[in-house]
């Protein structure tokens, strides 16, 4: 961490917009919040980011935050999205509001591709934070989505602020 002052937890919630739920998260949702939210500063995703970010971060490595979850006694949640070459990735991430430590994490969708298999993961968190997460995978040179290829999974935010499947 560098010698410049720390920046307000609140601060960096700010930078999180307020959206409408149920969000979808798709290849699209991006996009659409990057024409009103613009990337995450250095020094943001060096005190917040980071920390709790597994793997290398690279000059190419993008962040975007996307979402702030509705207000809660005991948590508050906000999802950002990490572009890297050949990946990118939702991230649902909650805190303790009064001590602003990691409660849970958990990637909701994205896609990746691992030089054979492309795996594409489109997710919606809905109002009572549930969140519906569909994956499938095929061959990157030609994929072609097979409902019967899919995987579906189910996870809700608890009132802890943990993230459960279920």
């Amino acid at each position: 961490m560098s010698d410049k002052p720390l920046i307000r937890f609140s601060f960096f919630l700010e930078q999180f917009p307020e959206l409408e739920l149920p969000l979808n998260l798709t290849e699209e949702t991006v996009r659409t919040i990057s024409r009103e939210t613009p990337p995450l500063s250095p020094r943001l995703i060096e005190q917040f980011i980071l920390p709790i970010e597994p793997g290398q971060v690279t000059e190419l490595t993008e962040f975007v935050a996307c979402a702030q979850l509705p207000e809660s006694d005991n948590f508050v949640g906000v999802i950002y999205w990490r572009a890297d070459l050949a990946q990118y990735h939702y991230t649902l991430v909650t805190f303790d509001p009064k001590t602003e430590e990691l409660i849970d994490r958990l990637v909701i969708a994205g896609t990746s591709f691992d030089g054979t298999e492309l795996t594409q993961t489109n997710a919606v968190v809905t109002d009572a934070l549930m969140i519906y997460q569909v994956s499938g995978q095929g061959n990157g040179e030609d994929y072609d989505y097979r409902a019967s290829n899919s995987t579906a999974r189910r996870f809700q935010v608890a009132d802890s602020g943990k993230i459960i499947e279920l």
